[in-house]
């Protein structure tokens, strides 16, 4: 029975890698114009505004250090 088993998961394992080295995936090249698609042909740079993801980040920082002293406070241990 145990042997069994074995014989069994280890036939899936065999193929479930086989089939996974098969597998066609897209080239990690960049296409038949070059450069990066995101810009205007002038290469990799900056997408997005970097400033409002530096001050998102901030304020999520910021938001968790005062929902974690708010739940410390509030589930806090009362003497009584």
């Amino acid at each position: 029975m145990i042997l069994r088993r074995g014989i069994g998961a280890g036939s899936a394992a065999v193929a479930w890698l086989t089939v996974a080295m098969t597998t066609v995936a897209a080239s990690p090249s960049p296409g038949a114009g070059g450069g990066d698609p995101r810009s205007s042909g002038q290469g990799p740079g900056l997408v997005g505004d970097p400033a409002f993801a530096l001050v998102a980040v901030v304020a999520i920082g910021l938001l968790s250090v005062v929902a974690t002293l708010v739940y410390v406070r509030v589930t806090a241990r009362r003497r009584t």
